[in-house]
């Protein structure tokens, strides 16, 4: 339901790209991911477990008016973010900015 609200509202009119891209996994087949979640459960409700403490320390530092934290944690994950451009994970083709022929060698 809240979701619904989201969609419908003026949000999605002024989302960027970024926003495009943090979605697409909502696009996939809801019966794969669901399967992936289940197989996979013990590392998913591991890394759910990570993304909680690091919501509730942003949390906390915004409550607090924290800077230092908050720059803390801004510029380590704009360290990851720009490995992830130097590994070529910066684009919206379905093979995420690898060659073609890096994906078809065969062993």
């Amino acid at each position: 339901d809240e979701l619904e609200g989201v969609t419908q509202s003026e949000v999605l009119k002024f989302s960027a790209g970024g926003f495009r891209d943090f979605t697409r996994i909502a696009a996939s087949d809801p019966i794969m991911w669901r399967d992936v979640f289940l197989t996979n459960k013990d590392a998913v409700l591991e890394m759910l477990g990570t993304f909680n403490e690091d919501l509730s320390k942003l949390t906390r530092a915004i409550r607090r008016g924290d800077g230092e934290a908050l720059l803390e944690h801004f510029t380590r994950t704009r360290a990851i973010r720009r490995g992830i451009v130097e590994i070529g994970q910066d684009s919206a083709a379905a093979d995420f900015g690898r060659p073609h022929e890096q994906l078809e060698k065969k062993p």
